[in-house]
């Protein structure tokens, strides 16, 4: 899921004319019109991608470089930290590829201007102190060292937005993590606590009742994080929790998809919780909403719709065109006894780029096993204030 993939069609004309980069501060910019919906996103002929229709056989670390046989993937890492003084921040650095021809299509580009592949990248900041909200994004196409991705040594980059990393077979040893835009800079050491989680059926995780209709999904649901923020002269030493999810595919989903509700949550007693319902334009929740539950030594159980229960407390109405959005929830496992309450640490986590969507920082307070337990996390809404969400995702779903 985290995660909003395609822009085909946009992105395909905003690299036939060079690079581009839009970029700005969310809570002082609103995107320019034309504004993308969710069904406008996704554009193009299927025919000659490969598609996520059955379990494979992950390899790593190769998994973690990219696969051109697929539309679209994307490598999505958000986190919260705190500087030595309990400042809390939270952050989100994503980049996601989309194929602009199928592999069966491409043919050798003289030109070193020629590209197969366009990347998009996100990166935003939440300054809790500040109720301060950044974020930027930027495009380009895979050419002239601009941007792309390789598993040996692993690498993905847009410009001198990147993560680099040390991998194992089993696990990733350490990544780095660099962005800067402005006067706002992320600079941080990832290592994992736990192996690699699988999601849904051994990775493949069904998205629709049709075959392709899914994506193989995979997450590092803690990696301990430290290393250095930067908002104008000021510098935080940080140390948190951060979460990565892996995904690609080629996929239209059900034109009755309206949007999702993506939860990721990292407990104080050493759980993570993944969670995400897919909402309907009838209002209804799809039957193939899922998520993962993983325990404290790093094993994980599937769950399905019928597992978890998510009941709205709370909403809050966008400044930048009346959208309202779920702004606090209640979240209930019955069969572990597991039972939070999750609040937005900012109301306003509004990412502001060609397709709108909420994405930011959370907190969660409740109790497993009669025990009391909190934790931190992120949430990932779309398709809210859209007449018509359609066939496409951006994101974490695809």
């Amino acid at each position: 899921m985290r995660r909003i993939v395609g822009i085909l069609l946009l992105v395909a004309v905003l690299v036939g004319v060079g690079q581009w980069y839009l970029a700005g501060q969310a809570s002082d910019y609103i995107a320019a019109e034309p504004r993308l919906s969710l069904s406008q996103a996704l554009g193009g002929e299927l025919a000659g991608f490969a598609r996520a229709d059955r379990p494979r056989v992950f390899r790593f670390p190769d998994d973690h470089g990219p696969h051109p046989a697929y539309r679209t993937e994307w490598w999505y890492y958000t986190g919260n930290l705190k500087s030595a003084a309990g400042r809390h921040f939270g952050f989100q650095l994503t980049f996601f590829r989309t194929a602009l021809k199928a592999p069966t299509d491409r043919v050798g580009r003289t030109s070193a201007w020629g590209t197969q592949d366009v990347y998009m990248a996100h990166f935003a900041l939440s300054d809790v102190a500040a109720q301060r909200f950044h974020a930027f994004q930027r495009l380009s196409r895979a050419a002239l060292g601009l941007a792309g991705a390789s598993a040996a040594p692993f690498r993905v980059w847009l410009e001198d937005w990147s993560v680099t990393g040390e991998m194992a077979a089993e696990r990733p040893v350490s990544m780095q993590l660099s962005a800067e835009e402005q006067d706002v800079a992320l600079d941080l050491r990832l290592r994992s606590e736990k192996p690699i989680v699988l999601h849904g059926r051994n990775g493949l995780s069904q998205k629709g009742a049709a075959a392709g209709q899914a994506s193989y999904y995979y997450s590092l649901t803690r990696l301990r994080s430290d290393g250095v923020i930067r908002l104008g002269a000021e510098e935080f030493q940080v140390q948190g929790l951060s979460w990565m999810d892996r995904e690609w595919s080629t996929s239209v989903l059900s034109e009755a998809l309206q949007g999702w509700d993506w939860f990721a949550i990292q407990l104080t007693d050493g759980q993570e919780l993944i969670v995400y319902q897919i909402r309907q334009q009838s209002g209804d929740i799809h039957p193939l909403s899922s998520g993962t539950l993983v325990a404290a030594d790093g094993t994980s159980q599937a769950l399905t719709s019928a597992d978890f229960q998510i009941e709205v407390l709370r909403t809050w109405r966008s400044p930048a065109d009346g959208t309202v959005y779920p702004a606090k929830w209640r979240l209930r496992i019955p069969g572990e006894a597991i039972e939070l309450t999750i609040t937005p640490y900012m109301a306003d986590q509004e990412m502001h780029t060609l397709i709108r969507y909420w994405e930011g920082a959370v907190r969660a307070q409740g109790t497993a096993q009669g025990r009391s337990l909190a934790g931190d996390g992120y949430v990932e809404l779309t398709g809210y204030g859209e007449k018509k969400a359609g066939s496409a995702v951006f994101g974490r779903m695809s």
